[in-house]
């Protein structure tokens, strides 16, 4: 979930100029995000290929883009960084 969440965060990056890139605002986004989609942990290979196929649904990754989006929004308007 990290990884996918941190590809969507660049590639918001890269089709915004309106945001801070910094570390600290790039680690805000990240948290934010994550902590408001579902956890997936998996230990074993069938596990991980279940979260595989899980990821290739659109409406997953439609759920990964619109929290990435509501954490851009939400760090742009709550910066912490000096």
């Amino acid at each position: 979930m990290e990884d996918i969440t941190r590809r969507n965060i660049e590639e918001q990056f890269e089709s915004r100029e309106d945001i801070c890139k910094c570390d600290r605002c790039k680690m805000d986004i990240l948290a934010y995000a994550l902590n408001n989609l579902p956890a997936r942990y998996v230990v074993t290979d069938r596990g991980h290929i279940f979260t595989k196929l899980k990821e290739m649904e659109m409406q997953f990754m439609a759920d990964v883009t619109r929290e990435v989006y509501k954490a851009v929004e939400f760090v742009k308007a709550h910066q912490r960084h000096q």
